[in-house]
């Protein structure tokens, strides 16, 4: 009997439209192999939503998500809404979204393919094999903490977290590490922060119920010297909200291209799958968008939200196998390429390879 899931689809803007088709392309040749339905409804957020309806946000998207077992996600935002205040910005939808939903854990894999090994800035030898994650805390610490305030002369914002925010984003964090290769290092800055000394107490007694997973700190300047100089001692990376921000676009970088990365953010039920790069309006409507972040937030989609993992298999193998054939986007086409294509080639090469037997 054939599975059956309801997806959101939230496009948004600039290339958010194109990448997001490729993916459901992808999604759809996966179905038909494993004998899935995926039943897909498309909602606003962003600048296309506020075009539409005035506002970043719409209480039919909230409703809409809510309702569904995970939601898929392109890209939002551009200068055309830049001038906008803050509260009305496509960005303050999509904080509103996540608030909404309850996502409190983003996960950042970070992987070197070894035909785009090349594509890094950093040694060959440094980065190959690189395959890590890092999982983020997204809805507490110092971008959420009150008191809060800009009184001209004088700024401040307060770093807060709570016992039972840090227990749940450690539990994540081990969780995976568990289908992993069951090492976690947890980066604070304990040696300075009161709130990093209760984070280290915290995930050091979550450690407890995961004897299997070696539990590690790192404060997080020495975190940042250890990305560049030897990413490959990491398995997953476990942080808060500000440090996992900058730790996770400092690791994505690992790869070479942004374009090539995926990312998620889930709670206690739906969660939001993304790629980590943003709207490019420069590029929209050229079909030169590299879709291969957005194809394999699919893949995570599949893996950590409906438990599809045979089909996030075919889709990670079909992208390796695209790549080792020398299929590239423009934005790779200088890395060992025998092809240059289009989005909507490559999405279809990697669909017709992900449906084979």
């Amino acid at each position: 009997m054939s599975k059956k899931y309801n997806i959101a689809v939230i496009k948004g803007d600039g290339i958010g439209p194109e990448i997001v088709d490729e993916a459901m392309k992808v999604l759809d040749a996966v179905a038909v192999t494993e004998d899935i339905n995926f039943n897909y409804k498309e909602y606003l957020l962003g600048g296309a939503a506020i075009d539409e309806t005035g506002v970043p946000l719409p209480d039919e998207t909230i409703s809409g998500v809510k309702a569904s077992d995970a939601v898929l996600f392109g890209a939002i935002g551009g200068p055309k809404w830049d001038t906008l205040p803050r509260d009305k910005r496509p960005e303050t939808g999509l904080l509103g979204l996540r608030k909404a939903m309850g996502t409190y854990a983003n996960l950042r894999p970070a992987m070197v393919y070894d035909e785009l090994v090349n594509a890094s800035s950093l040694k060959p030898e440094v980065i190959k094999g690189v395959d890590l994650m890092v999982v983020r805390e997204l809805t507490g610490g110092i971008y959420f903490g009150e008191p809060r305030a800009n009184e001209g002369d004088r700024a401040y914002n307060t770093m807060v977290y709570s016992v039972e925010e840090i227990r749940r984003i450690a539990k994540v964090a081990f969780d995976i590490a568990m289908k992993r290769d069951k090492r976690v290092c947890s980066v604070d800055k304990a040696n300075v922060l009161d709130v990093s000394q209760l984070w280290r107490d915290t995930v050091e007694e979550v450690a407890k119920d995961y004897p299997e997973v070696e539990l590690s700190h790192m404060y997080v300047d020495n975190a940042a010297m250890q990305l560049v100089r030897d990413p490959k001692q990491f398995d997953v990376i476990l942080t808060g909200n500000i440090f996992g921000d900058i730790l996770s676009d400092e690791a994505s970088m690992l790869s070479g291209s942004i374009g090539l990365l995926p990312s998620a953010s889930i709670g206690d039920k739906v969660g939001l799958y993304e790629p980590i790069h943003g709207s490019a309006p420069d590029i929209a409507g050229q079909g030169i968008a590299n879709p291969l972040a957005t194809i394999s937030s699919a893949s995570m989609m599949l893996r950590y939200a409906l438990g599809e993992s045979d089909a996030a298999d075919r889709i990670d193998n079909a992208v390796k196998k695209v790549l080792a054939k020398g299929y590239r986007t423009q934005d790779l086409s200088e890395f060992d390429a025998t092809e240059v294509c289009s989005t909507g080639e490559i999405g279809s090469i990697i669909a017709d390879y992900a449906s084979k037997k």
